[in-house]
């Protein structure tokens, strides 16, 4: 009997493995038939990228349909490489699945891609542009056409996560107007919440403005204590005031709602420089020459620099065009005392300077 079992055993297995086999040989063959062409946009498109428009359509990508053997759910990637690439290092700009044949492509992807094929940010420069199709990962298909576009990538938002507050009143440079040339408060370089300016003010008052043309958030003062004006509706708070014209240090501490202000008698007999600027490899004239700074009217120890490109690297300021007198500082964006040099990471920069005291404000993405 053992043997009888193990000859039915055996049949059975032979049958099951011809039955396999015949299934196999009946399964559908698929064929590639004819590969996907982009057919929008046109070759020789010009894209300037935005920084401010980083999630909006840059471009609609469209291309015909892959065609295989049999009916079957196609997926697609749209593949970016330098102007003559071979496409082994492609980037994928964006893919679609069932048989999707046209997608956006975002201003932040397209920036990213050419980034990452070397692109240099503000910098015009040439790509090819594919259209592949796979079934579930395989038969592939490549167009076989391409098309060349220009992109110029933007540099991208240096992270800015610092408040700025400005004086207004009377007693300063722009008047009771929250919107003209307002005069900067310096930012501690170890400290975000303390504030500080050292300058001339005339006889009178003031108070100090977190946006310029709002007058609110806001801070006045009485007797050491900040009083913040958070909206609009909020009452008025009381104004700094100053007794003569002159010079004083003004000190606010917004965290612990503190301020001083007291006279400063080295600013009377100070040195008046005919020219400030800024200098180093971060600078467009690199460390062979100044780029000049605006002096203040108002103030001839304040100077501010205009939307000014800087590229990574480092900066100082300096007097005369000469390395007599020179300021540094050791922190992004703010600080000042020392003459380190300063570091930047390139972006578009408003800056402000105090030689006085060396204090610089450094704000980005202008």
């Amino acid at each position: 009997m053992k043997k009888i079992y193990k000859v039915l055993i055996a049949f059975v297995g032979v049958l099951a493995v011809s039955c396999n086999a015949d299934a196999v040989d009946e399964r559908p063959v698929l064929d590639t038939l004819l590969a996907p062409e982009i057919t929008a946009p046109a070759t020789g498109q010009n894209y300037v990228l935005d920084v401010e428009k980083a999630s909006e359509e840059v471009a609609k990508f469209k291309w015909s349909a892959a065609e295989y053997s049999n009916t079957v759910s196609v997926r697609y990637s749209l593949l970016i490489d330098k102007k003559g690439g071979d496409f082994t290092g492609a980037k994928v700009l964006e893919a679609t699945t069932n048989n999707t044949t046209e997608v956006s492509v975002l201003a932040k992807d397209l920036n990213q891609a050419a980034i990452d094929l070397g692109g240099v940010p503000e910098v015009a420069a040439q790509y090819d542009v594919k259209i592949t199709s796979n079934v579930s990962g395989g038969f592939v298909q490549v167009s076989k056409g391409l098309i060349s576009i220009t992109v110029t990538p933007y540099v991208g938002k240096v992270d800015y996560k610092f408040d700025d507050w400005y004086l207004v009143g009377d007693a300063t440079v722009s008047g009771w107007d929250n919107n003209k040339g307002n005069q900067i408060l310096f930012r501690s370089a170890t400290n975000a919440n303390e504030y500080k300016f050292i300058g001339f003010f005339k006889k009178g008052v003031f108070k100090a403005i977190k946006n310029l043309g709002s007058w609110a958030p806001m801070y006045g003062g009485k007797d050491g204590s900040l009083i913040y004006r958070a909206t609009e509706g909020d009452a008025d708070p009381a104004s700094f005031e100053i007794a003569a014209d002159g010079y004083y240090t003004f000190v606010m501490d917004v965290q612990k709602l503190t301020y001083t202000l007291a006279p400063y008698a080295a600013g009377a007999t100070a040195t008046v420089y005919n020219t400030v600027g800024i200098i180093g490899d971060a600078t467009a004239k690199g460390w062979d020459a100044s780029t000049p700074m605006v002096k203040s009217t108002f103030n001839a120890h304040i100077w501010t620099l205009g939307v000014t490109p800087l590229n990574d690297g480092g900066m100082k300021f300096r007097a005369n065009d000469a390395w007599d007198v020179s300021w540094g500082g050791t922190t992004a964006f703010s600080g000042g005392g020392n003459g380190e040099n300063i570091p930047v990471a390139k972006s578009k920069y408003l800056i402000y300077f105090n030689d006085l005291d060396g204090s610089y404000v450094m704000i980005p993405n202008q």
